[in-house]
C-alpha cells in the first residue's frame, strides 16, 4: 500500500515512516487564512480538504492522497505557525500556565472516497518564565510549528499533561490516519 501525503512537513513524514505507512510527498500549498467567524474545526478541515484535492490534482496517479492540518486553539484564538520572534514569544506566554487544544484535521481522499475527521487534543503547559521564554525561542524550535512548539523536542519540559493523541501535537494522528486507511479499503 502506497499513498501521497499532501504536506510537506518533515514531522509528518517522520510519524508515517515510523508506522511502516509507504508514502510519496507532494507538497500542496493552499491558502490558510482562517475565514472571518469560521470555527476552528471547520478551518482545520477546510485546509486539509484544500490540501488533499491539491495533492490529487498534482499527483494524479490514482494513488490515496492524505492531508492534514493543525492548529492550536488558546484563549479561543487560533495559533498557527509565528509569524516572527515577538508572535512566538506572545504565543508561549498564552499557552504559559494555561490548558490549551490541539486540532488537526485529517482528510484522506481514496478514489471516491472522502474520510475526514478532526482530532483533539488537550495539552497542559507549566508556567513559563521570561527566562524560559527566550530560551526557548533562541533554539530556533518554535519556528515552523503551530503554537510555537514541538512537544517532541525541548518543549517536552513544558508539557505537564495531556489528554488524547501525542501524535496529534506533533502533527498526525496516526491511529486515526490508520483507521481511515483501513475503513477506506486502502489497508486490510
Amino acid at each position: 500500500m502506497r499513498l501521497i501525503l499532501a504536506s510537506a512537513s518533515p514531522r509528518r513524514a517522520e510519524l508515517l515512516t515510523t508506522a511502516d505507512l509507504e508514502f510519496e510527498v507532494i507538497s500542496a500549498a493552499v491558502d490558510e487564512t482562517p475565514r472571518a467567524e469560521e470555527l476552528a474545526e471547520d478551518y482545520v478541515l477546510r485546509v486539509a480538504r484544500d490540501k488533499a484535492t491539491a495533492g490529487a490534482a498534482r499527483g494524479g496517479s490514482g494513488l490515496p492522497v492524505l492531508a492534514a492540518d493543525t492548529v492550536v486553539v488558546a484563549g479561543g484564538r487560533l495559533l498557527g505557525q509565528p509569524s516572527d520572534i515577538g508572535h512566538a514569544r506572545e504565543m508561549l506566554r498564552m499557552l504559559s500556565g494555561t490548558v490549551h487544544e490541539v486540532l488537526t484535521g485529517v482528510v484522506l481522499l481514496a478514489g471516491s472516497r472522502e474520510l475526514a475527521e478532526v482530532v483533539r487534543t488537550r495539552v497542559r503547559f507549566v508556567p513559563l518564565s521570561d527566562g524560559e521564554i527566550d530560551w526557548y525561542i533562541a533554539t530556533g524550535e518554535p519556528q515552523g510549528k503551530a503554537g510555537a512548539y514541538a512537544i517532541q523536542g525541548r518543549a517536552s519540559r513544558f508539557v505537564d499533561h495531556i489528554e488524547g493523541s501525542w501524535a496529534n501535537v506533533v502533527g498526525l494522528p496516526v491511529a486515526t490516519v490508520y483507521r481511515m486507511l483501513r475503513q477506506s479499503g486502502v489497508v486490510s
